[in-house]
This record gives structure tokens, C-alpha cells and sequence, in this order.
């Protein structure tokens, strides 16, 4: 008998970590919803975003419990670091997406990992992100018989209602399609994460403490 030994190894991931909240919007939470709408949107390129960037700050109490749980698992299985961090939340804002526009391709600066959960999402929606590798990847060009994780330099996520994802923040995402509905506006929250502690090696010069 003849042994395969042949295996391929995925090395360097990009770890993108979905999950799904097992309870709908409370009453509670549709109205705490509408009053940040009220605040005030800002229109940005394709779509709008709240003006209140920390709605975290006293409403959505129960959404941000669940997030930061699932946060500390991303933490503890993805990153797993050696020192002791405190991981936050430093920003949180809704994205407001009305039919006929679309959410624009972007990466979110000065921090470590977003999330973004779906509030109001319709049939086909999605999250796309691209590799960071892109370019590199472009200087020679195949035509694959059929995409797959190794030769596509995008990926698609479906999404639906209550979905988290949460991914390193330099990954660079967007909406792979317009809000082709009549009536329904996509709704999704969006949030920054940073660290308090240590980061780097102690006593070296890449130690800073935060």
C-alpha cells in the first residue's frame, strides 16, 4: 500500500471570526436605535454613518455585552498574547445604507480588530474582503478553473440579522453590492477595538506600555 503524504499547509491566515446573537432586537433596542438616527447621520461615500461614534456610551447595552463576549474569544483563540491586555472598544457608530446606495470599500485606522454587527439585512446580503497580498499576487495573472482559498484575492460572507464578524482592522472590506430593495434600509453597527498593557518584549526596545 502506498501512503499519501501529500497535505497543503494554509500558512498566515487572515482569521475572520462570525458568529450569530440568538435573540432579535428588544423593543428597547429598535427604539435606542432610532434615536441615534435621530442624532444625526453624516453622509459618507455611498452611504451615511451616525455622528454619535460611541453609541456604546449608554445604549445598546445587551448588543455590546454580547460583543465584547465574543471579542474575548476572538482574543484568546486568534491573538492569544502572552502579556496581560485589556482589549476595548474605543468607537462604535451604525451605518445606514438606503436602497440605490452602496457601503464603499475602506479599512478602519488606529485599531486592532472591528467588528461589525447586522441589524437590518436583505436576501444576498454580504461582506467582501480583500487580500492584502493583492497586488504581489497580480504580477503574474491566472485564470482559475474555479476560485478557491488559495487563488482568490477576494472572498464573500454572507450576512444576515443578528450576525457578528469580527476581523483584523487592516483588512480591507465592503458591501459587494448595491441596496437593491424598494424600501428597506440596510442597517449594520460597527466598532474599534484597542489594548491597555504591554505590548512588545520587556526590557526591550520594542516594549510600550499603554
Amino acid at each position: 500500500m502506498i501512503l499519501k503524504t501529500e497535505k497543503i499547509h494554509i500558512i498566515f491566515p487572515c482569521p475572520v471570526y462570525i458568529t450569530k446573537r440568538d435573540t432579535n432586537l428588544s423593543p428597547k433596542e429598535s427604539k435606542e436605535i432610532g434615536k441615534i438616527v435621530k442624532e444625526g447621520m453624516y453622509k459618507n461615500a455611498g452611504n451615511s454613518t451616525s455622528n454619535n461614534s460611541d453609541i456604546f456610551n449608554g445604549k445598546l447595552k445587551k448588543i455590546k455585552q454580547f460583543c465584547e463576549e465574543q471579542l474575548n474569544i476572538y482574543v484568546k483563540e486568534v491573538i492569544c498574547p502572552k502579556e496581560e491586555l485589556d482589549f476595548y472598544i474605543t468607537q462604535s457608530w451604525l451605518n445606514i445604507t438606503k436602497p440605490g446606495e452602496h457601503h464603499h470599500e475602506h479599512s478602519h485606522q488606529n485599531s486592532i480588530i472591528s467588528g461589525v454587527f447586522y441589524i437590518s439585512t436583505e436576501k444576498g446580503d454580504n461582506l467582501q474582503v480583500f487580500d492584502p497580498n493583492q497586488r504581489l499576487k497580480d504580477t503574474i495573472t491566472i485564470s482559475p478553473k474555479e476560485y478557491n482559498l488559495w487563488n482568490s484575492t477576494n472572498w464573500s460572507f454572507l450576512v444576515n440579522n443578528n450576525d457578528l464578524l469580527l476581523f483584523p482592522s487592516w483588512l480591507r472590506h465592503r458591501v459587494d453590492m448595491r441596496n437593491e430593495s424598494a424600501t428597506v434600509d440596510r442597517i449594520s453597527l460597527a466598532f474599534n477595538v484597542f489594548a491597555r498593557g504591554t505590548f512588545g518584549r520587556k526590557g526591550s526596545s520594542s516594549e510600550l506600555i499603554l
